[in-house]
């Protein structure tokens, strides 16, 4: 897998509620085909092989900004819109993002505990 194409290697963040957080989640990175498991310690999310987004429940030490990489504009827009309908905040709507570079294009969304959770698709044809 190429940088272009990374998902996240791993995360856990810390949630106060367990269940909001796994709504949230298993919404906002659907459009990467993303579905949950479940262990001991918590709740993980990512597409099949890549469940590597986890919550568990305790104390935020946040909040973090999480990026992720959207293969296509599609993908943020529908990150935006998925996020939004289970109680996400909006903290940006889908949009180019030009003081990043010219082919930036995210969206921002506030999850339950006020986290920064982006999806970013870079266009590098168009950065040319």
């Amino acid at each position: 897998m190429s940088p272009r194409e990374a998902f996240v290697d791993h995360l856990t963040l810390r949630v106060r509620d367990l269940e909001a957080s796994r709504r949230f989640y298993a919404a906002a990175l659907e459009p990467w085909g993303s579905h949950e498991t479940q262990d001991d310690w918590g709740i993980s999310f990512g597409p099949p092989g890549s469940e590597d987004v986890a919550i568990a429940e305790g104390e935020p030490s946040g909040p973090i900004h999480l990026a992720l990489s959207a293969p296509d504009r599609e993908t943020v827009e529908r990150f935006y819109e998925a996020a939004l309908a289970v109680g996400g905040r909006d903290n940006g709507p889908p949009g180019k993002r030009r003081q990043y570079h010219a082919g930036y294009y995210a969206a921002y969304v506030l999850d339950p505990d006020g986290n920064n959770v982006e999806a970013v698709f870079h266009d590098f044809e168009e950065a040319e």
